[in-house]
């Protein structure tokens, strides 16, 4: 569990880091670059350890990655929802079915 929430702290911080720019249009570039790394650098605080502590407990690499980009594809659509205004649409969502039926998949024994 603490990998869970580790990976869901570090996914807001990279969500922000990649996506937050874009409702601010009118920052120069070289601006929001530094921005975002400064954000993105609280990410790896998090995403390392979360990524260590579930080694420690079992998780293959292949899991962790797949766990990681479920709790992302997760934490995006609340903030595309949400900080962006961004419809939800019922491509989105069946293309989120598909990745959960891959989870499945990748802990099937």
């Amino acid at each position: 569990m603490r990998t869970i929430l580790l990976l869901i702290v570090s996914n807001t911080f990279m969500t922000f880091a990649w996506y937050g720019h874009l409702k601010h249009q009118d920052l120069a570039l070289w601006k929001v670059i530094l921005i975002s790394w400064g954000i993105a650098f609280f990410e790896y605080c998090f995403m390392v350890p979360a990524n260590r502590l579930g080694a420690q407990d079992g998780l293959s690499g292949f899991q962790l990655k797949t766990i990681q980009e479920v709790i992302t594809l997760s934490v995006f659509c609340l903030f595309a929802i949400f900080y962006l205004k961004e419809p939800l649409r019922w491509n989105y969502l069946v293309s989120f079915a598909f990745i959960l039926a891959a989870v499945y998949f990748m802990f099937k024994k």
